[in-house]
C-alpha cells in the first residue's frame, strides 16, 4: 500500500466518534456528471483515483452492470453507504435517513450527485434481493444499490475505508459501520459523517462538495 492509499483510509476512519475530512488537491475541476455507464468520449481522461479503486463489474439493483471506476466514481459527487437486505439492526433506520437526505438533495441527484448503497452479503443480496429491498422500503429512483462478486465487493468495501482494524470486529456484520463516505473524484476531496446525522446537515455537506 503507498502513501497515498494509507492517507485515504486514514481520512476516512469508520468510528462514529471521527468525522475527518481528507482534501487531496484544492484546484477547481467541473464534476464531470454522466448518468449511466461512461463513453470514451466522455470519460477518458483518468481521474486522481484511476489507480486507487477496483475498476471491477458491479451489478445495480435494477439489472445493470458498471465499472466500479469508470461508471460509478469517476468525475462525480458520490455518497456511499454499507448495508445488506436483512439486516435488522442499524441498516433500516440509516435508509430511513437517507430517504430524507435524498429528498433534500432533489433534481441533483443522479446529474451531478450519486448515491450509492453497497452490500455487505453479495452471495446472498441478488440485484433480485436488492430490488425487493428497494420496494420494500418505497426508495425513489435516482439511488442505487450494488452489488457483485465477494472477494470484489470486500476490496471496495476496504478501499472505501469501510472496516474495522480489529478482524473480530470486523467479521461481525452486527458491528458494521453506520457512517458515510462522501467524495468529489475530480478534486479527490472525501470524508465521512455519521449516517444518521440530520438530513439537512448531511445534504448540506455534500451538496457543498
Amino acid at each position: 500500500m503507498n502513501k497515498n492509499d494509507t492517507a485515504f483510509q486514514r481520512g476516512s476512519h469508520n468510528s462514529k466518534r471521527d468525522w475527518l475530512k481528507w482534501v487531496g488537491t484544492s484546484s477547481l475541476a467541473p464534476v464531470l456528471a454522466a448518468s449511466g455507464p461512461a463513453s470514451a468520449g466522455t470519460m477518458s481522461k483518468k481521474g486522481p483515483r484511476a489507480d486507487y479503486f477496483p475498476n471491477v463489474v458491479v451489478d445495480t439493483h435494477d439489472g445493470r452492470k458498471l465499472r466500479f471506476y469508470d461508471d460509478v466514481v469517476h468525475g462525480k459527487v458520490v455518497v456511499f453507504n454499507m448495508m445488506y437486505s436483512v439486516c435488522t439492526g442499524i441498516c433500516p433506520g440509516n435508509t430511513a435517513n437517507l430517504m430524507q437526505v435524498q429528498e433534500a438533495l432533489g433534481n441533483r441527484l443522479g446529474k451531478d450527485i450519486f448515491m450509492y448503497s453497497m452490500t455487505l452479503q453479495p452471495e446472498f443480496d441478488t440485484p433480485q434481493a436488492l430490488q425487493e429491498y428497494v420496494k420494500r422500503y418505497s426508495i425513489k429512483p435516482g439511488w442505487t444499490f450494488l452489488t457483485g462478486q465477494p472477494k470484489e465487493m470486500e476490496l471496495i468495501r476496504r478501499k472505501l475505508g469501510f472496516f474495522n482494524d480489529d478482524p473480530r470486529i470486523d467479521a461481525d456484520l452486527a458491528n458494521h459501520t453506520g457512517m458515510v463516505r462522501i467524495g468529489k473524484e475530480a478534486l479527490d476531496r472525501w470524508f465521512m459523517m455519521p449516517a444518521l446525522s440530520s438530513p439537512r446537515q448531511l445534504a448540506r455537506e455534500i451538496m457543498q462538495m
